[in-house]
């Protein structure tokens, strides 16, 4: 069993605090990701997790065990780092097994376990070859098999993408995830794109200043985001923000700093003439719409994506943005009727906050 437990977690690099009591339960088998931007404190809970950063306050359990004062060779616990760190001079195989014969495995169990990392992994025809005859992801799965092969139980890997070009990264997160479906072992994974966090996790831990902001299922943080940050953070393109004031009454509204009157739902968390913020995902804003809610918008850039088309689009100096994968507004300019529906609208209040 490798539940992960961490409990009012701190740490402090002298005088300069890094980690804010970070509470966080990763079940047995869980894939978990770490996301958030850089300095946010991700690495160095990972790190901590691991044995390889001290403990400045709060307790880490593993498997039920408290791990604050245990050395990280006896935490059974495999890391993959961002750089591969295979010995140069050695080859596939000998990388791999390099960990178990330090610990005096027998001969014939090392064998079976690289032999069976390497189906794993496609990693087969390569035994025989140095790490210099490898490409980038041959040798990014060199590291994992490597981890593999001490069947640990729980692996914890630190943004080991960030060296690859863009469409290797995407089959080696596919390759990460079919190895946690065909393992069941509790993985945590640390990385500041918010794309691989969403197509891997099981539980995604959005991390900011050193503290938690919400951690929960992916589909759960895309819609229900618990405030401004999460909601930026989470989705690609980014959500739409705009400053305003609420009004309630028999026709609730948001009247924008800039004027634009927007219809809304009743809201009880929000009082009339609340100052809040109202966000709105680019993929849920409707474009090329008539109608008494229709808005006039002004078009300031079409940017095609081959998967899709984001509009760059204004509210006088407001701007905002709008994804869809109709092929008609690939030459649009000028002003587009836009409507923002009101059941696809998030309000935040004053400090931040989802309403």
């Amino acid at each position: 069993m490798a539940s992960i437990d961490i409990a009012n977690i701190q740490k402090s690099y002298g005088i300069h605090p890094v980690l804010h009591d970070v509470d966080l339960k990763i079940g047995d088998g869980e894939f978990v990701v770490l996301v958030g931007p850089s300095g946010c404190g991700k690495s160095t809970l990972l790190r901590m997790i691991a044995g390889l950063e001290d403990i400045s306050a709060g307790e880490i359990t593993i498997g039920g065990k408290v791990v604050n004062d245990m050395p990280a060779k006896e935490r059974d616990i495999a890391m993959v780092f961002q750089s591969y760190a295979l010995y140069p001079h050695m080859k596939v195989a000998e990388n791999m097994s390099f960990a178990l014969k330090l610990a005096g495995a027998p001969k014939a169990e090392i064998e079976k376990r690289v032999t069976q990392a390497a189906e794993i992994l496609g990693l087969e025809k390569l035994l025989d070859r140095l790490p210099r005859e490898l490409s980038g992801g041959q040798r990014q799965r060199v590291a994992m098999g490597r981890a593999i092969v001490r069947d640990p139980r729980a692996f914890l890997f630190d943004e080991p993408l960030s060296n690859l070009d863009a469409k290797l990264r995407v089959k080696m997160r596919s390759e990460i995830k079919k190895l946690h479906q065909r393992l069941r072992r509790t993985m945590v994974y640390v990385t500041h794109d918010q794309t691989e966090a969403m197509t891997m996790a099981d539980k995604i831990v959005v991390m900011n200043g050193g503290k938690i902001e919400q951690a929960g299922a992916p589909l759960d943080l895309y819609n229900d985001p618990a405030n401004l940050f999460v909601a930026g953070f989470i989705g690609s393109p980014g959500m739409n923000f705009f400053e305003g004031t609420y009004r309630n009454g028999t026709a609730p509204r948001f009247e924008t700093e800039g004027g634009i009157i927007v219809p809304a739902q009743p809201h009880p968390a929000l009082t009339d003439g609340a100052r809040a913020t109202l966000g709105i995902r680019p993929e849920h804003v409707e474009i090329g719409v008539e109608g008494p809610d229709a808005l006039n918008a002004n078009v300031d850039l079409v940017e095609p994506t081959g998967f899709g088309i984001i509009l760059h689009l204004s509210f006088g100096r407001a701007g905002f943005k709008a994804f869809t994968n109709d092929r008609r507004f690939l030459n649009v300019s000028g002003s587009l009727p836009v409507r923002l529906p009101v059941e696809r609208l998030h309000f935040f209040n004053a400090d931040g906050n989802r309403v």
